[in-house]
């Protein structure tokens, strides 16, 4: 069997891809050896299906160690629980988190746009000392451990969950003319770019932290797009920073646009 590809480490849980024609006997004798060689984990699981649709959830399945697909996981002074296969989350984008944190102000109100379990409000609210966080998130059992991880970081002034269809609760918010002076936005792979939300909830100085996936050459079309948004939405902005935050698969990119509304 060839050594596989990748494997992530989640606290208490690897998740290892394995190539297709591996037995399950040369999965067994690898996932034991990495129990040997990392003393904090208990589990060892197999990926067997990409992240699927804007729930984000993935199939796992158990090779060795511990029955469980609960994880225990650390990052940036945080502490996060959350089941992998229920809920959507990246150790890869830490690093991120970390930086958009650097780039809060203290008096900034927040909006993290398809927050998942919370790792970026979390990270942000536990890092700048920002005056509020708000996480928005469609997925509800995301949204249940959300809850748990504000808990468990003792984040529950600086934290607010505003779970739901972002199209929704966008609209509710308007109606309070709520506003924020940071939007983060880290979207899964959906056709749609959700920006007349972000739009609608920004006012002048915003700072706006936009996701996209694309290929090199398709990174301008991707500013294109959101200057078109941004046309539509009667706003004038002013880009910042255009940044490569991952390679998600050979020649693609996860990309990160920060811009301003003027």
């Amino acid at each position: 069997m060839k050594t596989p590809r990748a494997f992530d480490i989640f606290g208490n849980i690897v998740i290892v891809k394995f190539d297709r024609e591996a037995k399950f006997k040369d999965k067994k004798k690898f996932a034991e050896k990495l129990l040997k060689q990392y003393k904090s984990v208990k589990t060892v699981v197999e990926k067997i299906g990409k992240f699927k649709g804007r729930l984000r959830k993935q199939q796992t399945k158990h090779i060795a160690g511990e029955k469980t697909k609960e994880v225990l996981y650390r990052e940036n002074n945080c502490v996060f629980r959350f089941n992998i296969d229920k809920t959507y989350f990246s150790s890869r984008l830490s690093n991120e988190r970390k930086e958009i944190s650097q780039k809060v102000k203290k008096t900034d109100e927040v909006l993290v746009m398809f927050a998942g379990i919370g790792p970026y409000p979390i990270v942000i609210a536990k890092n700048s000392k920002a005056q509020k966080v708000y996480s928005n998130e469609i997925n509800r059992e995301a949204n249940k451990y959300a809850k748990l991880n504000i808990e468990l970081n003792k984040l529950k002034k600086y934290v607010e969950l505003l779970p739901g269809d972002i199209k929704r609760v966008a609209l509710k918010l308007k109606k309070k003319r709520k506003k924020f002076d940071v939007i983060t936005m880290p979207r899964p792979q959906l056709k749609e770019t959700f920006l007349k939300e972000a739009f609608m909830l920004s006012k002048k100085g915003t700072k706006i932290f936009y996701y996209d996936f694309c290929k090199e050459e398709e990174i301008n079309l991707v500013v294109e797009r959101i200057k078109e948004e941004a046309k539509k939405a009667r706003k004038k902005i002013k880009i910042l920073k255009i940044k490569k935050a991952g390679e998600i698969a050979p020649y693609k990119f996860r990309i990160r646009i920060d811009f301003k509304i003027l």
